[in-house]
């Protein structure tokens, strides 16, 4: 199969292209270089099986271009960054609906049969059921940046029912790892690497989230996928997450045992009860059953993953 990989010079995105590669694939990589590094990938720059395409997903051209021959595209193209939402709705709607909104409508005339799209726990905003299940209803994300994404999942599904392709919707809970360069336990290590003795924690430190090591993310998605080709459903959604959850004051602990250090913890307050900022999901955990029904489960629960990113990102910062 030869697949278009979007954003996969990004964290996830390169994990994802690692294991097609590996695995045999032929890819294609489409990405304007604004987060991600070209050493994720440059391994296999010179590969037979592999193209690498620098082009900005909101000019469609360059997204026509890219999907020309391709089987499969997975679409994981995205500013990362929730906290943006409030300061730039419109950077928000550019790289996650204007750009989706390209791809499909170039989909439209390419042989292009499978969709497979990263979404965000952030749409479903504060679930009053948890953990939150694929069919939880009403959908009412708290930030611009769920909203975006929760836009593209409508368009994706609206075009997959009219042009006769499928599309595959993954939820994805916090995603962390080797290679992540935003977040919470990326801000906690450059924060600490500034003052040893003091830790600034967004909120009150009680918010509570359920974090997925990209390892996992990426055989989930691909073992789904694979079952997803054969169920013969034209749209489909799956969260990926894990069945425990932990608190940001415990990833504060895991990042300072693992530096070495003993900062006193100063916690903003944060607002609207405790949210590290407007629009943040204070508590978040997906149900994952129906994923687990493919016969996919996390390697590392999110304790585990904490302390496994910690570890990669300082080795790192260690040994670029």
């Amino acid at each position: 199969m030869k697949v278009l990989v979007t954003g996969g010079v990004g964290f996830i995105g390169s994990h994802l292209v690692d294991r097609l590669m590996e695995l045999g694939w032929e890819v294609r990589v489409l990405d304007d270089l604004s987060a991600g590094s070209l050493e994720n990938i440059r391994r296999w720059l010179n590969h037979e099986r592999f193209e690498f395409i620098e082009g900005d997903m909101r000019d469609p051209k360059v997204v026509g271009e890219a999907v020309e021959g391709v089987d499969a595209i997975f679409h994981l193209a995205a500013n990362p960054e929730v906290r943006i939402g409030s300061q730039s709705p419109e950077l928000l709607y550019e790289t996650n609906v204007l750009i989706t909104y390209n791809l499909l409508n170039a989909m439209r005339d390419s042989k292009a049969e499978y969709l497979v799209f990263t979404s965000s726990s952030t749409v479903y905003g504060d679930a009053s059921v948890i953990p939150t299940p694929e069919d939880y209803a009403p959908l009412e994300p708290i930030s611009v940046y769920g909203g975006a994404k929760l836009a593209a999942e409508a368009l994706i599904s609206g075009y997959a029912h009219t042009f006769g392709f499928k599309a595959l919707i993954f939820r994805l809970a916090n995603i962390i790892g080797e290679r992540s360069n935003h977040g919470v336990i990326y801000d906690f290590i450059n924060k600490l690497r500034k003052n040893p003795e003091e830790l600034e924690i967004l909120g009150d430190g009680t918010q509570r989230k359920s974090y997925l090591h990209v390892s996992d993310t990426v055989d989930g998605m691909l073992k789904i996928f694979e079952h997803f080709r054969k169920s013969g459903k034209t749209v489909d959604f799956y969260n990926l997450g894990n069945d425990d959850w932990i608190t940001v004051r415990e990833i504060a602990e895991i990042v300072s045992e693992g530096m070495g250090l003993e900062p006193e913890f100063r916690f903003t307050g944060g607002v609207d009860g405790g949210r590290g900022w407007k629009g943040d999901v204070k508590f978040m955990r997906l149900s994952i059953e129906k994923a687990k029904e493919t016969s996919w489960r996390p390697r590392l629960n999110s304790y585990g993953a904490v302390r496994r990113t910690v570890g990669e990102l300082l080795h790192h910062i260690e040994s670029p």
